[in-house]
């Protein structure tokens, strides 16, 4: 399993998580997306993650991603 994790910003509420949480789950291999509104960071699990995919679903969702992702391997 594979964690991604991405710093965004714009998001202020439970709204914000939801949507975002929507459409990154719509990416091949996503299997959890965890979205920490106060932090700005959404943490994306899963297998053979597309990190231009996940990204591409944050922008649908009407966010942006603010820094690089940081990756890890459990």
């Amino acid at each position: 399993m594979t964690e991604k994790t991405y710093t965004m910003s714009g998001m202020s509420c439970g709204h914000c998580a939801a949507s975002i949480t929507e459409e990154v789950m719509d990416v091949a291999g996503v299997t959890n997306v965890d979205v920490d509104v106060p932090s700005g960071l959404v943490a994306v699990h899963g297998e053979s993650l597309d990190d231009d995919a996940v990204r591409a679903a944050i922008v649908q969702a009407g966010y942006e991603v603010t820094d690089g992702m940081r990756n890890a391997v459990a």
